[in-house]
């Protein structure tokens, strides 16, 4: 077992562009303890969703490693990377990325029955989830019958309904207004103490940011405190 879920050594990424290199980070690293509460904040197009979708083995990086429970992303084949995504990571986006022809508790137990659990148990367990974060009677309901508060906290309850050791969430809170933010954010941490499950989280919101365990920023390619 590594002492960090989640961790990141001398990654580099760098993309062509009109045939003249750009790079993003340069020997960028990040340790994520179990538990941690982490926030990446910088300007816009400084890398923060790259950066996540590197730490999530959606992307590759151009030199370094990703290890997430102590296992190198780059050395796992595709199937073994996508069964370590769905067991050991979660994943919230600005957008929810719902599936709309299903229900709320479809889309939640969708995590599991793709993992193996049977129908009944995953739709047990994502019941479960669904009521903690206050939606009990909506779950049979479709996306488009949510609001976009609703629809964000189920998107959070399918990330969190496997226990994965770290959830990665890319602005999750700003496409809503306020109130409903707050609320929203206040569901991710309860969840996150409840679990003992890890948060990276990018955001503009800096008073979001303050509230989290470590704030890192983006800048020239690496990460500062």
């Amino acid at each position: 077992m590594s002492e960090f879920v989640l961790q990141a050594r001398g990654l580099s990424k760098i993309f062509t562009e009109a045939d003249a290199p750009i790079t993003v980070f340069n020997e960028l690293d990040l340790a994520v303890e179990a538990g941690q509460r982490i926030a990446i904040i910088g300007r816009s197009g400084s890398g923060k969703s790259t950066l996540l979708h590197l730490l999530g083995g959606l992307d590759k990086p151009t030199s370094g490693e990703v290890r997430v429970d102590g296992k190198d992303l780059s050395q796992l084949s595709q199937k073994a990377l996508s069964r370590l995504r769905n067991q050991q990571l979660g994943f919230i986006y600005q957008f929810h990325h719902l599936l709309p022809e299903f229900t709320a508790l479809e889309n939640v137990s969708l995590p599991l029955t793709l993992g193996g659990v049977s129908v009944p148990q995953a739709q047990a367990k994502a019941q479960a989830i669904l009521e903690r974060a206050g939606l009990g009677e909506r779950l049979r309901h479709k996306v488009a019958q949510l609001s976009g508060g609703e629809r964000q906290r189920v998107a959070i309850a399918r990330a969190l309904v496997t226990e994965p050791a770290c959830v990665l969430a890319d602005e999750p809170t700003g496409n809503l207004d306020g109130q409903t933010a707050e609320q929203v954010f206040a569901m991710m941490l309860e969840l996150n103490q409840a679990q003992n499950t890890s948060l990276v989280i990018v955001t503009h919101d800096e008073q979001l940011a303050q509230r989290l365990d470590v704030v890192y920023t983006l800048q020239e390619g690496r990460l500062v405190r």
